[in-house]
């Protein structure tokens, strides 16, 4: 089967190529290092160290308290990250600068993956949340290089799929030394798709784990303060064109109850930075640019985030938070980074990827659920007009958040059973 999946993929490789090349006509970024892909570069100067693939934005978040803690506990470890987007890889920049080194990750070839290992050699693999690479995980095995699957998950959605294929997922994830799933839910489904269940453990989910930078709130207070401290302000987070639609078309409804409020736009993808400009403009906002300052005149009614990694700081500057990817089937965005910071959260009924901190956020009434323009629209008027809902749902998010805390503990003690056992256990030939 990996010799049938290898053959297949090294026939999809130039529609790989394409595919590339036409995300970088939005976004020129695709266009680059495309060598890194096929493990082409130069090595780094200390190898020896762990590796952590983060595919994409928000798995780099989730990784980043227990990236920074593996850096603290093992100095003597150098750290390669791994991604698939340009947007991960500038988030591993903002990050972590360059106390990492970063590369893309190789496609999963049996050539590009070997020359991965040479170049990096790793004692430890870490894989975060569910990428099941069978080339990779090959080559990782058969040099004796474990491997942790970190804040493992899989969604409602996605499971059927790897129910047909159970036979060569088990194979697969065999290879696997230990899986630490977000929840019994989560750990429940690898075992189904054929995990071993003495080699799963629930480690709760990372993203529980919020390490808020130093000032990031009151970064957020000085913003709010320069847009008018009672200026209703709603942000829409990591959206997609299919959430941005009905917002716009609730909002400027808001605006007749609400004149001065302001609707701060942050889409998932930079290459949708101008399509979402354009749209809002298209409905009848007037509309300004992160890129051209933070400060938003009175006159301006939407605020487009034409930037990458400053979520955080602007969910902090906000009334009310809306997550994206939710109101059409993504499955939703991280909506504890919202919690986290005590403001009340709105999500649309596309969820499952956050299936359960949603279904917790909902019942512990941090979150409500809204299904188009027109529930937006009211749900929107409800909170803006009741400063103590907001307060009281603010308060159950930052509970639930703490509550959940605990994962980073648990996913770094089986890193620490991983690297003890490596260092006995000679590498295969």
């Amino acid at each position: 089967m990996r010799r049938l999946y290898s053959l297949l993929l090294y026939l999809a490789t130039p529609l790989v190529l394409l595919y590339l090349f036409l995300r970088g006509l939005r976004n020129p970024d695709y266009l680059a290092r495309w060598s890194e892909r096929f493990a082409r570069f130069a090595a780094p100067a200390q190898s020896g160290g762990i590796a952590v693939h983060a595919v994409s934005l928000g798995e780099v978040n989730a990784a980043g308290a227990l990236v920074r803690e593996l850096a603290r506990r093992y100095p003597d470890h150098p750290l390669c990250l791994t991604t698939v987007t340009p947007a991960g890889s500038a988030r591993v920049r903002a990050l972590f600068g360059a106390g990492v080194f970063h590369v893309y990750a190789p496609l999963d070839l049996p050539g590009a993956v070997r020359r991965f290992f040479e170049r990096v050699q790793p004692r430890l693999l870490i894989v975060m949340e569910t990428e099941i690479w069978p080339n990779l995980y090959h080559e990782a095995a058969a040099r004796g290089i474990p491997i942790l699957i970190a804040n493992a998950r899989i969604s409602q959605r996605s499971i059927g799929g790897y129910r047909r294929l159970r036979k060569w997922t088990a194979e697969v994830l065999g290879q696997v030394s230990r899986i630490a799933a977000q929840t019994a839910l989560d750990a429940g489904r690898l075992v189904e798709i054929g995990a071993d269940p003495a080699r799963v453990t629930i480690s709760g989910n990372l993203k529980f784990d919020v390490r808020l930078p130093p000032g990031q709130a009151e970064a957020g207070q000085a913003i709010r303060r320069s847009w008018g401290a009672q200026r209703p302000v709603l942000l829409a987070g990591s959206t997609h064109e299919g959430d941005e639609l009905p917002l716009l078309e609730a909002f400027p409804r808001l605006l007749e109850t609400w004149p001065d409020a302001l609707l701060v736009l942050a889409p998932r993808r930079p290459e949708r930075f101008g399509r979402a400009a354009q749209l809002a403009r298209n409905a009848g906002l007037s509309v300004s640019l992160r890129s051209a300052g933070i400060v938003v005149p009175p006159g301006i009614q939407c605020l487009v985030i034409d930037s990458t990694g400053e979520l955080q700081t602007f969910y902090a500057a906000c009334d009310v938070a809306f997550v994206g990817g939710s109101l059409e089937p993504h499955g939703g965005h991280n909506v504890l980074e919202a919690s986290a910071l005590s403001r009340p959260v709105l999500v649309g009924p596309h969820t499952f990827n956050f299936e359960e901190i949603t279904r917790q956020l909902v019942a512990a009434g941090a979150a409500l659920r809204v299904s188009d323009a027109g529930e937006l629209h009211t749900a929107l008027l409800r909170l803006f007009g009741d400063a103590e809902l907001r307060d009281r749902m603010g308060q159950a998010g930052l509970g639930l958040v703490r509550s959940g805390q605990g994962a980073l503990d648990r996913t770094l003690a089986l890193v620490g059973e991983l690297l003890t056992a490596a260092a006995v256990t000679p590498a295969a030939d």
